[in-house]
Parts: structure tokens; C-alpha cells; sequence
């Protein structure tokens, strides 16, 4: 189904094309886990909010993980799009009387997403990425060098997000 994905990319989406072969095709030197990087990649197609890019994703998905990462996916997508918003305004905000309030939102999740902890920080800091959120970037990042993470690995999960990110907007244009 990616491949059928990226048959739509059109031209101008050459380039998102070769890479998203390029990190599909080499999960195995990548430095993650199946888990982590199917389960960051569809973590970052929720997010995304794009239907066929999430249906490319899941299917690829399917022959890797069980039903458990595509759960954890979807929380991570969920909690970071509340996260990522709040803690990006505490972070932004010049008024820093906002960094002192507790946020007093609940994330019950986070204390069992249903996958390692670790993989889950993993999805965090790719979905973070992706949503621009310094604050919740450095605390993931903190997490995953802690856990002794490979820098490779993490920056796989960062490459993931941005390829996929280009995907979406190569499938966008060549359907404007």
C-alpha cells in the first residue's frame, strides 16, 4: 500500500518518494526496533490527519507489529496534540508566570500506553517534532538519552516525521 502511496506524489514529491523507500526498506539499520519505527510512523500518519497516508502507513504496519502499537500510536497522537499546544505556549510565552501553574491536564495514559515506555517517548518526540514543541522535544530527547538511545536511532524517528510530513504535502499538491 506505501508503494501505491507513492505512486500519488507526482513529480514534485521525487525526492519524498525515494526517501520514504529509503527508510522503509531499512528498518533493520536504522537503529530502532520494529516497534519503535512502526509504531513512530504511524504515531506521526494520526497526526498527520491524512487518510490515505494513514491507511498506506497501517498497512505497512500490519505485516510488523501487533494491534498493542497501533493503540499506543494513537495515544501518543492524541496526548501530544494537547501536550504539544499547551507546553509550546508555556515555552513561547514571555510571561513566564504561566511555567509556574500546574498544567492540570490529565495524560493517565503515559503511565501505560501498552508498549515499553521507551518506544512510547520515541512516538512523543517524533509527534512533538512534528508539531514544533521545544519544551516536550527536550524532555523527550532528555528521556531517550537516559534510557541510552542511540542518537541514530532518535534521529530515524526524526527523519520519519519529516518525510512524512513531506509526503503528506507532495499528496496535497498533486491533488490540488
Amino acid at each position: 500500500m506505501l508503494n501505491d502511496f507513492k505512486q500519488l506524489l507526482g513529480e514534485h514529491g521525487k525526492d519524498t518518494k525515494l526517501n520514504l523507500s529509503n527508510l522503509f526498506a531499512n528498518v533493520d539499520t536504522s537503529g530502532l526496533t520494529p516497534v519503535q519505527f512502526y509504531g513512530t510512523a504511524l504515531s506521526l500518519a494520526y497526526s498527520l490527519e491524512h487518510k490515505t497516508l494513514i491507511e498506506a502507513v497501517e498497512s505497512e504496519a500490519k505485516e510488523h507489529v501487533e494491534e498493542n502499537v497501533f493503540a499506543a500510536a494513537k495515544l501518543a497522537a492524541t496526548l501530544m496534540a494537547m501536550n504539544n499546544i499547551y507546553y509550546r505556549f508555556v515555552h513561547l510565552s514571555s510571561d513566564k508566570q504561566f511555567a509556574k501553574l500546574p498544567a492540570g491536564l490529565r495524560m493517565n495514559g503515559m503511565a501505560n500506553p501498552g508498549v515499553e515506555k521507551v518506544d512510547f517517548e520515541l512516538y512523543s518526540l517524533a509527534v512533538s517534532a512534528l508539531n514544533g514543541c521545544g519544551l516536550c522535544i527536550d524532555s523527550h530527547v532528555s528521556v531517550l538519552v537516559k534510557s541510552q538511545m542511540s542518537a541514530t536511532a532518535i534521529q530515524a524517528a526524526i527523519k520519519l516525521a519529516a518525510v512524512l510530513n513531506a509526503a503528506k504535502t507532495a499528496y496535497v499538491l498533486e491533488q490540488a
